[in-house]
């Protein structure tokens, strides 16, 4: 049987996304905080004997062809190295496609870690970070195989956050039936930010206070208690919420339906529409899960930690 590399590929969410402006690029320069989740697809790479690229997967919403980012990594990789062998990329889709949750950008990642050890390259995490922000703006998160970690830029500059390395948090994440487009959510924002510039939503602490009240407590709610926000109100924060939720109420419905549950950490990931909760464990997150599953079967419902 031929030489084959398997992969997990993780999922991400944002507990903090700050779109600061619009770049001459057309990128928009941004800071969060990204957190790798337990949520992961399965990558398989196998050297294929013509010079051919191929993928395939078990979702029909992922493209097969040069637009796949997988492709884009392989292609990447080959070009600039010359590397002879064709590839097979199998996915195994479990994260949901164009919900805010970097699963492309993680599987592109995927696919650069493996060939880095598949072809012999033997570049630095540093290098394949510099050759994934040629791919996408998430990727290099991924490349650096960490936990939480800030991003700037427009998200491709990395900072590992080492002082968060005891945390764990377990999460309620919640994906409905539609396709949000990114493109036009941050057009959106644009024209929204044009309009009405400073009456913009703004997060109620800035990212170092709350990376720093984070690394003390080690929970979210003993953060908040730090940092003098009510017990009903959240730290998280998402410049591009309040968009989606306007061009799709359901996203809305998703974060009323988990904070009348009593959770308070509640917040869109990325430009959605995927919603995620921060609760205190697994089994209450479990027992939670099995609420919101049995009364919205329209939903996707997981149960993930930081891994």
């Amino acid at each position: 049987m031929p030489y084959q590399l398997v992969i997990k590929s993780y999922a991400k969410l944002n507990l903090y996304l700050r779109v600061i402006n619009k770049r001459s690029d057309n990128y928009h320069n941004l800071k969060t905080i990204f957190e790798r989740i337990s949520l992961a697809d399965r990558i398989i790479l196998k050297p294929r004997k013509d010079n051919l690229i191929k993928v395939s997967c078990n979702n029909k919403a992922v493209p097969l062809d040069e637009a796949n980012l997988c492709f884009k990594a392989a292609k990447l990789l080959r070009d600039k190295f010359a590397a002879a062998e064709g590839l097979d990329i199998n996915i195994a889709k479990h994260i949901p496609v164009g919900a805010g949750l970097g699963g492309g950008s993680g599987n592109a990642a995927a696919v650069l870690r493996g060939l880095n050890k598949l072809w012999k390259l033997k570049l630095s995490k540093a290098m394949l970070a510099k050759l994934a922000t040629k791919i996408g703006s998430d990727v290099a998160f991924f490349v650096y195989d960490l936990p939480f970690a800030v991003g700037a830029g427009r998200g491709e500059r990395i900072k590992p956050l080492n002082n968060l390395k005891k945390i764990k948090f377990w999460h309620i994440l919640i994906v409905p039936d539609i396709h949000v487009s990114t493109p036009l959510i941050y057009k959106k924002w644009d024209n929204l930010n044009k309009k009405e510039g400073a009456g913009l939503t703004k997060p109620v602490c800035d990212v170092k206070i709350l990376i720093s009240a984070l690394a003390k407590k080690n929970s979210f709610t003993s953060a908040k208690r730090i940092l003098g926000i009510r017990p009903a109100g959240t730290p998280l924060f998402n410049s591009l919420e309040k968009i989606t939720i306007r061009l799709y109420p359901e996203v809305k419905r998703i974060k009323d339906t988990l904070l009348r549950l009593g959770l308070d950490c509640v917040l869109m990931s990325g430009s959605g529409p995927a919603v995620f909760a921060i609760v205190p464990s697994g089994k209450d997150a479990l027992r939670i899960a099995k609420i919101i599953g049995n009364k919205n079967k329209g939903w996707r419902v997981f149960v993930v930690k930081t891994v």
